[in-house]
């Protein structure tokens, strides 16, 4: 009964479980605010009634979607001080600033233009409203900067020192801790994973309105539109994923040995899949490519990293427990991150084949890919956070290489002493509970709104204005408004 209701255990939980269903709403909202600002500038540039359509059709897909990625965010702040009280004040001198940063100047930045984009679409001038489509992005993306700097702080702490008591850590250089060796390259991989399911999710609508016969040219622009964004943060997303490897490697050993199931020192192997025996220590796979990992890290076959047993001998990484390192599910998960990013790669090659021969609007397989193909980015998404969390383990402050001497914290000494186990068990329950009513409630708003689908508004015939006389709609693709709509 004791290991069920364990404090630091269901803590975990309770922290992994809202910060996944959060995780699925904030690639899909920075995603497709990109999406969102490239067809309303070309709805600015063209004036044309489909494209205005196709853009109001983005801005409710993204707003819906914001809400519930805001509502689950919150949340997450909370547990800081309740089940994380310890964790807070250890960090708390470091992370005040990022996060105040993030609610004063991203989201208000994001809120203040999204609300003109849902109310003032007819009151601004067409120019500025654009523009405001674009902020809201930015604001997106400067939200993402603030939060990565925090959680990047605490997989490779700088610009701190500890305090004289050892209660807690002590900024001492805001910029070295705010750019500490991890953030550049943890904010491109993770901005660039987030645009590219962004693509991936413009490009599965398209390909459901094909399927079904519907809103044609709009589907067909979502497609080609989802493809190229798709294509170019792919390409830089693949920049900024070795960038991140490459400091895992630098700076956190102990995390790239679990990436590669690596218990021994050598020039790790790459492995295309396989399974990690835990007892006998030892990767179980039919095929390796010897020295492989080493390669990509340092452009050498032969460069030795330290294994687990060895970095269990220091004095800096001598608090793991090799028997209860989640090795395999590391090394499972970023396995999986990596088949993910293949799978990717295939839709993009695929849909840009029919794309050129201009089959996708005849090509069904292809459309039913791209209807799935959001799962591909998300699966990456979610299985490289499970990989960056449970890699640095057991600490939830990591004692990077280069960190500052003693600035690092257990995961179990994180845990707030005055909260028990029953206490969290029941949060966590109403957790499930109330965020299975948020998901359905997103789920049945999303389906009502691309069931409905882009649709023009015209004004009823003999109208002066559409103002004056009201508006009605009809399905852009399907056929146009007829001079009896009027009567």
């Amino acid at each position: 009964m004791e290991a069920i209701f364990d404090v630091t255990l269901l803590s975990r939980l309770q922290f992994a479980f809202t910060a996944v269903f959060h995780y699925f709403f904030v690639p899909l909202s920075i995603g497709l605010g990109l999406i969102l600002a490239i067809f309303e500038t070309k709805a600015y540039r063209s004036r044309k009634p489909e494209d205005v359509a196709a853009a109001k059709f983005w801005v409710k897909i993204f707003t819906t979607t914001f809400a519930i990625g805001v509502a689950t965010g919150i949340t997450m702040e909370f547990s800081f001080g309740t089940n994380w009280a310890d964790y807070s004040r250890f960090v708390g001198d470091i992370f005040g600033a990022p996060l105040a940063a993030e609610a004063l100047f991203a989201f208000f930045l994001e809120s203040v233009f999204l609300g003109v984009l849902v109310f003032g679409r007819n009151k601004v001038s067409p120019k500025f409203y654009m523009i405001a489509a674009w902020l809201v992005f930015f604001g997106s993306c400067l939200s993402a900067l603030w939060i990565l700097i925090a959680n990047s702080w605490m997989q490779t702490p700088a610009g701190a020192e500890l305090a004289l008591d050892g209660s807690k850590a002590v900024i001492s250089d805001f910029f070295a801790a705010a750019f500490n060796p991890s953030t550049v390259p943890r904010y491109g991989h993770t901005v660039t994973a987030v645009l590219t399911m962004g693509s991936f999710t413009c490009m599965a609508v398209g390909a459901f309105y094909l399927m079904k016969g519907r809103y044609q040219e709009f589907a067909k622009k979502a497609v080609k539109i989802g493809a190229a964004a798709g294509l170019v943060s792919t390409c830089v997303l693949l920049v900024f994923a070795h960038s991140s490897a490459v400091v895992v490697a630098e700076e956190q050993p102990t995390k790239l040995a679990m990436m590669e199931g690596m218990y021994e020192s050598e020039a790790p192997d790459l492995y295309l899949f396989g399974w990690v025996d835990e007892e006998s220590q030892e990767v179980i796979t039919p095929f390796s490519i010897p020295g492989g990992t080493s390669f990509l890290a340092t452009g050498s076959f032969d460069t030795e990293f330290p294994g687990l047993n060895d970095l269990a001998e220091t004095d800096k990484y001598g608090d793991i427990v090799i028997e209860d390192l989640p090795v395999n599910l590391v090394f499972q998960s970023y396995h999986l991150m990596v088949a993910m990013f293949g799978m990717i790669a295939l839709t993009l090659i695929l849909a840009f084949l029919t794309l050129r021969k201009s089959k996708v609007a005849s090509n069904k397989w292809v459309q039913r890919l791209l209807m799935i193909s959001p799962l591909f980015p998300f699966v990456a998404i979610q299985s490289g956070w499970i990989t960056a969390e449970m890699g640095r383990q057991p600490w939830v402050v990591y004692p990077s290489t280069s960190g500052p001497d003693g600035v690092s914290l257990l995961t179990i000494d994180g845990v707030s002493a005055s909260v028990t186990g029953v206490e969290v068990a029941i949060t966590l329950a109403l957790f499930l509970a109330i965020y299975l009513l948020l998901f359905v409630a997103w789920i049945r708003l999303v389906s009502g709104l691309i069931k409905k689908g882009p649709e023009i508004e015209v004004a009823p015939a003999g109208a002066e204005s559409a103002d004056a006389a009201g508006l009605f709609s009809t399905g852009f693709g399907v056929g146009s408004a007829s001079s009896k709509g009027g009567e």
